[in-house]
């Protein structure tokens, strides 16, 4: 049976894999982050399908919240699985920078491409979704409450959008960390389940899920019929103005980006750097137990 990989050891797998992804090539990287976000999104997508109904009545609220919930993380679970670059979770190479194992320049060259293939991705599915008239399903309430969630997201405000950022990745970095740690496949997708599930049930905001959820109530909000139905379950024709693209990036995305990256490289990546990086010492004197060399090419195989 393979081993585990203990907290200490997790992090020195974290910095291979993080040395990996900063020296990645434009090409893989793109491919690799439109993927990234098509997965997202269909998690995004599908886990909004199965609890849009309960999600419109206040009485069956924290039930649709915790069905999504339940629902999607495979978004996450395909990315780490069948392999994709996810921004929210490559924000982890912040600790490989702190700790000189990557440079600045490499680090931010990683994000950007990243993240410009995430919208990539997301965008595409918000758009198939659309196009192909699933948000009339339900009577139309799945596109109302489509457009409900978006209006809801672009009015948070800077502050919540920041902090519910913040939440959000502190739990989803939790979620690749501890995918590090587990030696089969099962095991990486009961790490990350539970993590990706809390986030989704609390509300707290995801930079590249709205990059999903924004553009697909904006899409639908075009549509007579959805902005009708939206309207019927108390979205206001002001919200419903306020629905653009000029607010989703300067109301939501830009807030939750930012969220996002505190909580997945300070709360993750540089706590754990704390920890269990150079020149952290037991009282023994001894150094806390890493891979060998073979373990951790291993690991790192894993992951690539």
């Amino acid at each position: 049976m393979d081993k585990i990989i203990k907290p200490d050891e997790i992090f020195e797998v974290s910095m291979g894999v993080c040395e990996g992804k900063a020296a990645g090539g434009f090409r893989k990287l793109l491919v690799l982050a439109v993927l990234a976000g098509a997965f997202i999104a269909f998690g995004a997508e599908s886990s909004s399908m199965a609890a849009y109904a309960l999600l419109a009545d206040p009485q069956t609220y924290g039930l649709g919240k915790a069905l999504a919930g339940a629902i999607f993380p495979v978004g996450l679970i395909l990315v780490v699985i069948a392999g994709a670059e996810l921004f929210t979770g490559n924000v982890l190479i912040a600790g490989a920078v702190a700790a000189k194992r990557v440079s600045p320049q490499a680090m931010l060259r990683n994000w950007g491409i990243v993240y410009l293939g995430n919208f990539i991705g997301s965008i595409l599915i918000a758009w198939f979704v659309v196009s192909s008239g699933q948000l009339h399903g339900g009577a139309d309430l799945l596109g109302a409450m489509t457009i409900k969630i978006a209006a809801g997201k672009v009015a948070l405000g800077f502050p919540s959008a920041l902090v519910l950022g913040i939440m959000c990745n502190w739990l989803v970095c939790l979620a690749v960390w501890m995918a590090y740690a587990a030696p089969t496949v099962q095991g990486k997708i009961a790490a990350i389940f539970f993590p990706v599930m809390v986030f989704v049930l609390s509300g707290f905001e995801h930079s590249i899920a709205n990059m999903y959820y924004i553009p697909a109530g904006i899409l639908a909000g075009a549509d007579p019929a959805l902005a009708a139905a939206a309207a019927n379950i108390g979205v206001a024709q002001e919200q419903l103005d306020g629905l653009t693209w000029g607010a989703f990036i300067g109301g939501n995305l830009i807030p939750v980006t930012i969220g996002n990256i505190i909580g997945g490289a300070v709360f993750v990546s540089l706590a754990y750097l704390a920890a269990y990086g150079a020149g952290n010492k037991k009282k023994t004197g001894e150094q806390p137990k890493v891979l060998s060399a073979e373990e951790l090419r291993d690991a790192i195989k894993k992951e690539w």
